[in-house]
């Protein structure tokens, strides 16, 4: 069997976008009120649904066999 060759930031690009947004996410709780929680909420709240997502669709596809 031949292994398939990924690079590296085919990899790891999305892991490090979720994580960048968060960070941005949890900078922007820390500045302020009113507009800045909305920005907060969405930072950290995409990727939190990205991620629910990603678990209820592998875990339906491991149940689903």
């Amino acid at each position: 069997m031949k292994a398939k060759h990924t690079s590296n930031w085919s990899v790891f690009a999305h892991p490090i976008w979720m994580g960048l947004l968060m960070a941005a996410g949890l900078f922007a709780a820390l500045l302020g009120n009113g507009a800045w929680d909305m920005l907060s909420w969405v930072g950290m709240g995409i990727p939190a649904v990205l991620s629910v997502r990603g678990l209820f669709s592998r875990y339906g596809k491991v149940r689903s066999r």
